[in-house]
């Protein structure tokens, strides 16, 4: 274990030394190098701008309505059958949109009901366990142009849903 931990220290330092030397055998210009790829950055930074805001606009606007709480109490008993708390729905929901909000979501689960509880645990295998399927379309594929987003869209869905079913079975499993 310790050993892991000074190649972890070391990995990064190690990293940019590569390839520091690796730009001065291929006679690369790197600083100006560097400074491309920072302008392409700041650039890609404000194409992406009102994708990210349109995310947070609306995931804002769900939490302030009560969307979530109205249908999380009208789904009540189905969650009850499946074993799920019904303070999970909002981050069954969020997970696709924001990883941001999603671990805030994750936090007041842990600071309401505790590190220990059912829950908890389950919120946190919930978010390692699927993917910011309409942050990654609307910023990635935004960033390059991509307007046909019909089947990544579908499969991303898809894979975050066969995701939140593994949480929740995982979960039933281990911690029941």
């Amino acid at each position: 274990m310790e050993l892991i931990n000074k190649f972890s220290i070391l990995i990064l330092p190690l990293i940019i030394t590569f390839i520091f030397i690796y730009g001065l055998i291929k006679k690369t210009k790197i600083y100006e190098s560097f400074v491309d790829g920072a302008k392409d950055g700041i650039n890609c930074a404000v194409s992406i701008i009102p994708y990210l805001l349109a995310i947070i606009v609306a995931i804002s606007m769900l939490q302030a309505s009560g969307v979530f709480e109205f249908v999380s109490n009208k789904f009540k008993i189905v969650f009850d059958a499946l074993k799920i708390p019904c303070d999970i729905f909002p981050l069954m929901i969020i997970r696709s949109l924001s990883g941001s909000a999603l671990l805030g979501l994750v936090s007041d689960i842990a600071d309401k009901f505790g590190n220990d509880a059912y829950i908890t645990k389950l919120a946190a295998i919930m978010a390692g366990s699927s993917e910011t399927t309409f942050y990654v379309i609307s910023v990635y594929f935004g960033a390059v142009g991509i307007k046909k987003v019909r089947y990544a869209l579908i499969c991303g869905l898809f894979a975050d849903f066969v995701g939140i079913v593994s949480a929740i079975f995982i979960t039933n499993i281990f911690f029941g």
